[in-house]
């Protein structure tokens, strides 16, 4: 499993982001966040499905709308040394056990963790 680091709570987190209105799909959208954020070309596999928010409000969400996520199951097809946030970001390689822990503040993340279909170690 593919792990970022937030920029905003310097966690771990899945690659995910906005759906841009020239995107025809939230693939699409999926693909091009993973490039930005996490410098991988990838192949969508499976739609993980809607999850909504689920973390309390703070300072930053309070007055927000609460988010909902779409995630998908991807393979990587290919890792670049050079992308576009990595004086932000960096990446790590988990297994699912490692995950679960880095994941463990975000239940909204945990949930597209154990929708996957990748082998649980």
């Amino acid at each position: 499993m593919l792990l970022i680091q937030s920029t905003r709570r310097g966690g771990w987190v899945l690659p995910k982001g906005g759906w841009e209105t020239d995107e025809a799909t939230a693939q699409d959208a999926a693909k091009r966040e993973a490039w930005e954020e996490a410098g991988i070309i990838c192949k969508i596999n499976y739609d993980l499905g809607l999850i909504p928010e689920k973390r309390k409000a703070d300072a930053l969400t309070a007055t927000a709308p609460k988010a909902s996520y779409q995630f998908f199951e991807a393979t990587v097809e290919k890792q670049e040394a050079v992308w576009p946030e990595q004086h932000k970001r960096s990446r790590n390689w988990f297994t699912y056990t490692q995950a679960r822990q880095a994941l463990a503040e975000r239940p909204e993340l945990l949930d597209a963790l154990d929708r996957c279909t990748m082998h649980r170690t």
